[in-house]
Order: C-alpha cells, then sequence, then structure tokens
C-alpha cells in the first residue's frame, strides 16, 4: 500500500502571486552533515511568507511558508548592543537555578518554537495549556498540548520575597535570562501528569527525571535571553532556529516544505517514506518540495541513541545517498521529550509550523511509548495522526499520515506493508533494531545503509567495552 498524503489535507483558498521572486543559484551541501553545516554562513534574505497556488482535482492545498502562530515570529535573545547592561541588571536580581532540561525550554521559547508564548507560563496560560491543549493570546487561539513551565523550591521562593524579576542561571553558574514580571503559583505535580500523560503510573521518563524532583511552585514570566544559547557539544550549527530555516527554505526556493520528526536512526523505511511523500508532492503540482529532516535534541531517555550517534548516522544516509542532500535540510529540534503520545504531537507539528513547515509527517504511535508497568501501548497507535487532523490551532498544517514500512523478505528491501502478503513482511521494531546492533548481528539486506548501520553498531560495541571494563576504585 502506498502513502496517500491527501488524506487529510484541508480545502484552503490561498493567494497567487503572479510575479516570482528571484534567488541566486542555491550552493548545496557537499560533505557530510555531521561534520559541517555550511546552511549557517549563508546570509538570505528573510521571507517570512509566501504562497503559491496548487491545485488538484479535489483539492486546493495550502501555502507553504506558512505564517507563524501568533502572526510574528518570537525571538526573545536581547540584541547585542544592550547585552551589557542587561547582564550588569541581572547581577543584581536574586537568581533561579536551571537544570540542563530547564535551559532546554528556555533554548526553545527564546527562539519562537512556542511562538507566540513569551516565556515560561503564568497560571492563565498553564492551566490553559493543561485543560484546553491550546491558548488564547492577543486574541488568537493557538495550540499549545504541552505546559511550558520553570519549577522552584521553597527555598527560592522564599529568596524571591515581592520581587518582580529574577535572573536564570544556567547549570555552570552562568547567568542566561532575565525572567519579567513574574508569578508564583502551586506546582500540582499530579494534576499535571494526570492530564499530560493520561496516567500516574511510575516509570514515566520525564516525569521521574523532571517533575517528581522538581519544586512545589512554578515560576512564569516574560523572558529575556542574554544570547543565544550553546551547548559547545560540536553540533550547534545544526540547531537551526524557526527564523534561519525559514531562510534557508527561501533560498532553497522551496514551494512546500515537509517535516519528519525523529528520535531513532534513520533506517530504509523512514527514507521510503520521505522520498515517496516529495513524489507524491511533485505529482500534486509543486516544484521544489524540501524536505526537513528534523531529529529531536533535547532530553531522551536512557536507552535512546544519544544525539551525536544519531547525527553521526544521519550523515552516512546523505553520504550514501539514500536521502537527496539538494532537497532535504538536516536541522536538529532542540526540545526535550515527554513521550506523552497524543498530547505531545501536537506540541512537535506546532513547533514545525513556526518553523515555516505546512506538511507534517505523522506515524503509527507519534511519541509513544510501552505503559511502564504492563506488556502493551501506554498510548493507542493510531489515535496521534487523528488527534492531529483534529486538534485546535492547527488546520492550517497538511497532515501526512502514513501506512507502515516494514521488510518485504521477497523484494528483499523496505516497502510498504501489504495485508494482502502478510506473511511476506517481517517488522523490526526499534528494540530488536537495538539489539542487533548490540549483539552484532547483521540486519536483513536493505534495512539501513551500510554506512548508517556501522555508526550504531560502533556506537553499541563502545558501550559494551565500558560496561566490560574494570571500575577503578580509589583509595
Amino acid at each position: 500500500m502506498s502513502l496517500t498524503i491527501n488524506l487529510n489535507i484541508t480545502p484552503l483558498n490561498t493567494h497567487f502571486n503572479p510575479k516570482p521572486k528571484t534567488h541566486k543559484t542555491p550552493t548545496f551541501l557537499t560533505t557530510p552533515i555531521y561534520h559541517s553545516n555550511k546552511l549557517t554562513h549563508k546570509t538570505p534574505t528573510f521571507l517570512v511568507h509566501h504562497t503559491h497556488k496548487k491545485m488538484t482535482s479535489s483539492h486546493v492545498i495550502k501555502s507553504s511558508l506558512i505564517d507563524p502562530d501568533g502572526g510574528v515570529l518570537v525571538d526573545l535573545i536581547v540584541p547585542e548592543d544592550q547585552r551589557g547592561l542587561k547582564c550588569i541588571e541581572a547581577e543584581g536580581m536574586v537568581k533561579v537555578g536551571l537544570t540542563k532540561i530547564d535551559l532546554e525550554w528556555v533554548h526553545v521559547v527564546s527562539e519562537g518554537w512556542a511562538s507566540p508564548l513569551k516565556g515560561f507560563m503564568r497560571e492563565d496560560e498553564y492551566l490553559q495549556s493543561l485543560h484546553f491543549g491550546s491558548l488564547r493570546i492577543d486574541g488568537c487561539r493557538v495550540n499549545m498540548s504541552l505546559p511550558i513551565v520553570l519549577a522552584i523550591d521553597d527555598e527560592t521562593k522564599e529568596r524571591i520575597g515581592g520581587d518582580k524579576d529574577v535572573a536564570l542561571v544556567g547549570p555552570d553558574s552562568n547567568t542566561v535570562a532575565i525572567l519579567r514580571s513574574i508569578e508564583i503559583y502551586k506546582h500540582n505535580k499530579e494534576e499535571r501528569i494526570a492530564r499530560t500523560w493520561g496516567t500516574t503510573a511510575p516509570g514515566l521518563p520525564y516525569v521521574e527525571e523532571v517533575i517528581t524532583p522538581a519544586g512545589n511552585w512554578l515560576i512564569g514570566g516574560d523572558l529575556e535571553v542574554l544570547s543565544p544559547i550553546k551547548y559547545n557539544d560540536g553540533l550547534d550549527s545544526y540547531r537551526l532556529s524557526p527564523k534561519q530555516l525559514r531562510e534557508e527554505f527561501d533560498r532553497r526556493q522551496a514551494d512546500a516544505v515537509f517535516a519528519f520528526q525523529l528520535r531513532n536512526p534513520v533506517h530504509n523505511g523512514h527514507a521510503l517514506l520521505m522520498n515517496d511523500t516529495r513524489k507524491r508532492l511533485l505529482d500534486l503540482g509543486y516544484k521544489n518540495p524540501i524536505l526537513l529532516l528534523h531529529p529531536l535534541g533535547g532530553y531522551t531517555k536512557a536507552d535512546d541513541v544519544p544525539l551525536d550517534v544519531r547525527m553521526e548516522q544521519h550523515s552516512k544516509v546523505l553520504e550514501d545517498g539514500v536521502l537527496d542532500p539538494e532537497t532535504t535540510i538536516v536541522s536538529i529540534f532542540p526540545s526535550p521529550m515527554h513521550y506523552a503520545g497524543p498530547t505531545e504531537v501536537q506540541w512537535h507539528a506546532k513547533a514545525r509550523i513556526n518553523a515555516g513547515a505546512n506538511f507534517y509527517i505523522v506515524g503509527r504511535d507519534p511519541a509513544g511509548m510501552g505503559h511502564p508497568t504492563e506488556k502493551r501501548d501506554l498510548y493507542d497507535p493510531d489515535h496521534g495522526k487523528k488527534v492531529l487532523s483534529m486538534a485546535p490551532g492547527l488546520e492550517k498544517l497538511n497532515i501526512l499520515p502514513f501506512r507502515v514500512a516494514a521488510y518485504d523478505t521477497v523484494a528483499k528491501e523496505m516497502a510498504f506493508f501489504n495485508p494482502s502478503r502478510a506473511k511476506d513482511f517481517l517488522f523490526i521494531s526499534g528494540t530488536k533494531m537495538r539489539s542487533f546492533a548490540r549483539t552484532g548481528e547483521s540486519p536483513p539486506n536493505g534495512f539501513m545503509c551500510p554506512g548508517g548501520w556501522d555508526v550504531l553498531v560502533k556506537y553499541y560495541a563502545s558501550l559494551q567495552a565500558e560496561e566490560a571494563a574494570p571500575s577503578v576504585v580509589s583509595a
């Protein structure tokens, strides 16, 4: 069975501009993405929104670089010529410490991924997000399925007292931001967990890592981030902001952008889906659809493949020609992962609107995980795509549901699953894939490009070597 990408495309009137834009001939990335990201060295003209009329017999397709939520892309980075004074001001404020994951959320909000949100949520925004999955800001209803909040403990609350502004200090003790016009309110953890995950069962990764140890208060306010967030891990050049991505889509003269979120290595089933999506968009009349391959780069659970390994694996996928570098942009999405299923997948889709994508690919059990205490999936695997098709605030995004790809044992390649030949297909789960890599066993030919598979095998071999090494106990 093939991907049907016009399944949930909602008719919408678009406006055709008869004057085509002129662009310089683009220079495409020719080196592996993991080693150098030349995209960040371009200085194209930034165009927030442009439209093209695309017609099929039954649909009018929406425009490509669509407006960000709220109409304006939020940018909370303090201009360079004002940073000195802001830093001096921050030194006189009460300091609030940030965890590594808190800092990831500062990064997310500061670059406009959560537009039109301008800081950590105050109580009215938090309640709207928690109970309605959306926010009304300046008369505009936007999707906001995950609360973006900052927790503090009793001691920090007491130190703040009646102050209206505080300074936010990163894990390295450097001041990274000012939080203005603050509001402190109760952090009801049980309610937050139950409404976000639909369960309070023990073993939810984000809950155990972030919420359980967090303080009993939440502090909201407007962010002023003193300088762009950097991680100095060799991957910062891949963390393109929504503004930078929009610039690059325009430089490449994209008339459609389709985003693919993932937190796993790319196998040939993923590639089949992405290449087939581009073909379908071309069949619909688009001239230059661009793929945004957008791995999640924030917090992930301990048994997920680390970001640096995934990025190296992705580079091999492009090197081996499985995906075309001339029609693919690889960039890191800085958000932490919740594993909150249909609730979280709305956040993933909404953030890509702000980055300029007007098509979003969704598959089986997006943002899901196994139940932490029972042998079953935590969420119905079809609910994610169903929720996206009717979620408030996502109406302007074209949702592209796809059918499952599996290994065709007859053709010896990844293919879309055909129920009439079910016995010919082999399903290789992420768990099974990791098991293959750990044991050094090769997957079936055609499952993943050889270069990409070698990256995984070497990673798991290094883990086994670390585990086998004797522990050094100091005297």
